[in-house]
Parts: C-alpha cells; sequence; structure tokens
C-alpha cells in the first residue's frame, strides 16, 4: 500500500517530536549552564508551542529553537514579526496560565548547528523581540 502524500506521515511527526525533544534538552542545558532557570519545555497553549520558559532574575525568557545543518544562516532569519508577536501572546497566556508575574518579557532565540563531530554548535541571541 502507498502512502498518500496528502496525508501527514505519522512515523515522520513521530521523529520531527523527538528531534525536537533532543533539541530543548540541549538548548536547556545549555542555558541552564549560563544562568537561566528552565520553567517549562514545549508548552502548548492555544496559538502554538513555547519550546522554552525560562527565568532570568525577574526577567521571563521564552526561547525559539532554531536547528540548521550548516553554520550558513543566522537563527534570526527565521525570526519574522509575526513569529515575535505570536511568541509573546504565548508568553502572556503562558503567565495566565501559571498565575505569576515578571517584570519584563524577552523572546530569545537559540541556534543549534549540527558540527561534523556529530555534536552542536549553539548560538544564543538575546532579546530579539
Amino acid at each position: 500500500m502507498e502512502w498518500d502524500s496528502h496525508k501527514p506521515d505519522p512515523a515522520k511527526a513521530l521523529l520531527d517530536r523527538a528531534q525536537a525533544e533532543v533539541d530543548r534538552q540541549i538548548a536547556s542545558g545549555y542555558l541552564e549552564r549560563y544562568g537561566l532557570r528552565i520553567l517549562d519545555r514545549g508548552w502548548t497553549g492555544q496559538h502554538g508551542t513555547l519550546d522554552i520558559v525560562a527565568a532570568e532574575r525577574r526577567v521571563l525568557v521564552v526561547c525559539q529553537i532554531k536547528r540548521r545543518t550548516a553554520k550558513t544562516t543566522s537563527p534570526l532569519e527565521k525570526m519574522s514579526r509575526a513569529k515575535a508577536r505570536r511568541l509573546r501572546r504565548l508568553a502572556a497566556a503562558w503567565l495566565a496560565a501559571h498565575g505569576v508575574a515578571y517584570d519584563e518579557v524577552r523572546v530569545d532565540v537559540v541556534g543549534l548547528t549540527k558540527d561534523p563531530g556529530g555534536g552542536f554548535a549553539i548560538e544564543h541571541v538575546r532579546g530579539v523581540a
């Protein structure tokens, strides 16, 4: 039986979810080493998913993870104004769902680039929106 190309491939969806979790683990470990406290990973709200929710003192930090296969582009290249606005809306929803308040909300991007040795180069860009 051939797979209908118009339907989502369940095996690919499962692999994508597993890869997203690995990416979150890598990025979370990096952010923790640099003093951020991880509050949530993969939180899903009405308008999408927050890859990582963290705190840095009284600042709520939402991190978008961007995976790249080669260091030819910046992780910022995929961060549009519309995506930044959506992440801010999701951050507000996260705050409301958890009943907490922070002095500020910041949107960061964490770029993961696979290196030839099997590891990752990590680029953390703060305050993109």
